[in-house]
């Protein structure tokens, strides 16, 4: 639980907790058990009536750099256990945080990539540092987004850009993200920023934005429910040699050779 930490702001009269992402030497990236403990936080904030407001942030000035690569060998490297990383530990760390009955601000600085956006796209208000980086590049690691994720993602930026997003897997700066969607507005001073956001939501009616949140979720467009068929479909890469290749490449820093197959 020491890498994902929860505090509650000590001037904010109990309106206001912390969440803060740290792996320090990895960019934040997030192992099981951080995802894990995502989920918990979240949880516990969620039964909270005295919050208003959850700020989520990375330590050392980076958000996060989306999942830990180096335990994929033992987490999701067959078709059962990927289907449970994803389905099961994955989504429910996002789930948590975009059905948390508290509005969610994300304070991105540094790198945002992979689960480290999707945790972002999962947060209500977006504020970014200018210097700060996104992007979900997997295609270099041989896999595609897992349904649920991809999901958000489309639900937040489009057909278009998800498709870019994800076919070049090209890191966006800060101002093309902005541009797409994926942040709501940049500042220079990112945490300050994400505190007013927060204060400005805790002067407002906490049951208007409890019920806000609610309903817009629930009359966003939702998709008919994928087929077994199609899941199995989905992570059928998990099968593959390019799936293989694309991690073992990450892992030994060095361009993975794509074969298709």
């Amino acid at each position: 639980m020491d890498a994902i930490r929860c505090e509650i702001d000590p001037e904010s009269q109990g309106k206001i907790a912390y969440v803060t992402i740290d792996n320090p030497g990895k960019l934040n990236a997030l192992n099981m058990g951080m995802w894990n403990a995502l989920t918990q936080h979240f949880l516990e904030l969620h039964q909270n009536d005295t919050l208003r407001c959850i700020i989520i942030r990375g330590a050392n000035r980076n958000f996060a750099a989306g999942a830990d690569v180096e335990e994929f060998s033992t987490v999701r490297n067959t078709l059962a256990d990927g289907m449970k990383y994803h389905n099961q530990t994955v989504a429910a760390a996002l789930k948590a945080i975009s059905e948390c009955q508290h509005p969610v601000v994300a304070a991105i600085e540094g790198v945002c990539v992979g689960g480290g956006l999707e945790i972002a796209i999962s947060s209500d208000i977006r504020v970014a540092d200018p210097s700060s980086r996104f992007g979900i590049p997997i295609n270099k690691l041989g896999f595609p987004l897992a349904p649920k994720e991809l999901q958000s993602l489309l639900g937040l930026v489009g057909r278009a850009t998800a498709l870019e997003i994800l076919l070049e897997g090209r890191i966006l700066n800060a101002i093309e993200a902005k541009q797409k969607g994926l942040v709501h507005r940049l500042s220079d001073d990112v945490h300050t920023e994400a505190l007013e956001t927060a204060k400005r939501i805790a002067q407002g009616a906490p049951l208007a934005a409890r019920i806000n949140k609610k309903f817009i979720r629930r009359l966003s467009f939702v998709p008919e429910r994928l087929s077994d068929d199609e899941l199995l479909e989905a992570f059928s890469f998990l099968n593959t040699q390019d799936y293989q290749e694309g991690v073992l490449g990450f892992l030994a820093k060095k361009v993975p050779e794509f074969t298709g197959k």
